[in-house]
């Protein structure tokens, strides 16, 4: 059974496959996303944040100190650098890596790399911490399966019997009614605000009035989204406004 989601970032398609097939050995882990260099890192990072990121040290244009450089102060996976040089070992672990893989990597050592991150990802998870896999969304695209945390879910549009759910300002769809949505994601922080729409409370910017009974959220992205008469006390009350 899958429980954790994880990226390979590295600029050789025999290296990012070496690590896939390492992998197939351990269920639990789901490769989700590949990236040939730093950039492509940074770009997946602003959509989606997987459990897991496998990093090459050594990318064209930005390398893998690089790209947590620009995501420092940021949510970011447990992070497991790949390399062939032994020189950048103690940079790793001051970058608080997980652990720090020299090319090739034998079954061994990956395992041994594995049971580390399964160690960090369940205590992470008894701690009431962001890799909680049960509330996690699984959404198929044309470029195949991506995994969303609720953290990451801005606001959620009610389509028919789906969802919309809204990252970074890329609509994915889920099929699961926003009714259902609005029970589970009840303790995650989201409000239903509107019959079709729910927002995370701690993106709400300002609340506006757009004239007579009409009112609507903007949100940290800069979307508006409207608010029902009959919700609007509710909204008040979690906002903390009079």
């Amino acid at each position: 059974m899958v429980e954790w989601t994880v990226a390979i970032a590295d600029d050789e398609p025999a290296a990012r496959r070496g690590v896939r097939q390492l992998l197939r050995a351990h269920a639990r882990f789901l490769v989700t996303a590949e990236c040939r260099n730093g950039a492509e890192v940074l770009e997946l990072l602003e959509r989606e944040t997987p459990d897991v990121l496998f990093l090459d040290v050594q990318m064209p244009g930005l390398g893998g100190f690089d790209v947590l450089a620009r995501r420092a102060g940021r949510r970011l996976p447990l992070t497991v650098f790949l390399t062939a040089y032994q020189q950048f070992a103690v940079q790793a672990f001051e970058a608080e890596a997980v652990d720090y893989l020299l090319k090739p990597v034998s079954e061994r050592r990956f395992a041994a790399t594995i049971g580390r991150l399964e160690r960090w990802l369940r205590s992470n998870h008894r701690e009431g911490g962001q890799h909680r896999g049960s509330e996690r969304f699984r959404v198929s695209t044309v470029r195949g399966t991506v995994i969303l945390d609720p953290a990451d879910i801005e606001w959620i549009e009610a389509a028919g019997n789906y969802a919309r759910l809204w990252v970074g300002g890329t609509g994915y769809l889920h099929r699961e009614s926003i009714a259902q949505l609005e029970r589970r994601l009840k303790s995650s922080g989201f409000l239903r605000v509107h019959r079709s729409a729910m927002v995370r409370v701690d993106c709400v910017r300002t609340v506006e009035s757009r004239g007579p009974g009409e009112r609507s959220l903007l949100l940290a992205s800069g979307v508006r989204v409207p608010i029902s008469r009959r919700r609007a006390p509710v909204l008040k009350a979690a906002l903390g406004r009079d």
